[in-house]
């Protein structure tokens, strides 16, 4: 596969899809061809950030792409990846390497390499694959509960050989022998009040079904939207706080707007680095703690004061 679009963003797999619009944008102003002219480096930076966004810009994009590198993972495992194309879909990949061979290494639980038996009788012995997906959530939405609208596609039993066909030389028309077809499905999803970012809902039943069996479940992980200006790490959440040169270099006040909706005054201390961070007790989601990171506010533009302070001030050797 390509780079990954994560890290060329410069976010984590488990990033609201809202974070990531907005490392795209920071970022594409940052490295735009009108603000840095003739830089061959910029424009090449430029663009492969317009093909990360393109991979994982939308939901949609997101998760076939976290798809595509799941199996590809799998095939890895397996010794028998051998690349992957756009337009993934899990009834190609069953029918290019399950058809007609009974075999259920591509989706479908391990126990359904035994020996086929009657599906009458036997359905219950195999489970589908379960699905992993993400749902962002706002944070306000994480504390009082909600109810969200969720579509994804997954592997449903043949609706005109029921499944039969799968593992036999039959061939039916609709699934070409896989017993499956990809098709889409909505449900509504509910955020239980409390919710913290990157837990997991299990709805079970909700994941690839097996042509001779039961289906597996949907694993959604709740991706909680930090907002502008902060992110996750893991279960901890990080605050920007942008601070002027001179304010980092002799110290002062700055003053934050918190999770929890308060306003406070934080002390930067004298000579604090970029990068350097403070923990602040009871103002992250939900009451838990919340690490602020100093880093540098930016100017767009000098004033004439300001650029006859700064000249004085590289004469002086700082």
């Amino acid at each position: 596969m390509a780079d990954d679009p994560y890290r060329t963003l410069g976010v984590s797999n488990d990033s609201s899809d809202a974070e990531i619009k907005r490392a795209y944008r920071k970022l594409a102003r940052q490295y735009h061809p009108d603000r840095n002219p003739n830089d061959t480096a910029a424009e090449e930076r430029f663009k492969s950030i317009q093909t990360a966004y393109e991979s994982i810009g939308s939901s949609e994009a997101r998760r076939e792409w976290d798809q595509q590198k799941r199996m590809e993972n799998m095939f890895r495992g397996r010794g028998g990846f051998s690349g992957s194309s756009s337009g993934f879909d899990f009834g190609d990949i069953i029918s290019q390497f399950m058809g007609g061979r009974g075999s259920n290494d591509f989706g479908f639980d391990s126990q359904a390499s035994r020996p086929r038996a009657d599906p009458r009788t036997q359905r219950t012995s195999f489970r589908g694959a379960d699905i992993e997906a993400g749902l962002d959530v706002t944070l306000e939405e994480a504390t009082s509960g909600t109810e969200a609208q969720f579509s994804h596609r997954r592997l449903k039993r043949c609706d005109k050989c029921n499944g039969d066909s799968f593992g036999t030389s039959r061939n039916c028309s609709k699934c070409n022998g896989t017993g499956v077809q990809t098709k889409g499905t909505t449900l509504n999803v509910k955020v239980p009040a409390g919710a913290i970012h990157g837990q997991q809902l299990r709805l079970r039943k909700m994941g690839h079904e097996h042509p001779q069996g039961e289906p597996g479940d949907l694993l959604i992980t709740l991706r909680l939207d930090a907002q502008e200006g902060r992110r996750w790490e893991g279960d901890r959440l990080i605050q920007e706080v942008p601070v002027h040169i001179s304010t980092l270099l002799l110290g002062g006040n700055v003053r934050i707007n918190t999770p929890k909706g308060s306003r406070i005054q934080i002390e930067v201390p004298e000579r604090t680095k970029i990068g350097d961070r403070m923990r602040i007790q009871g103002h992250g989601h939900q009451g838990a703690d919340l690490d602020i990171e100093f880093v540098l506010k930016e100017t767009e533009e000098l004033t004439e004061k300001q650029r006859k302070a700064l000249n004085q001030l590289r004469e002086s050797g700082l």
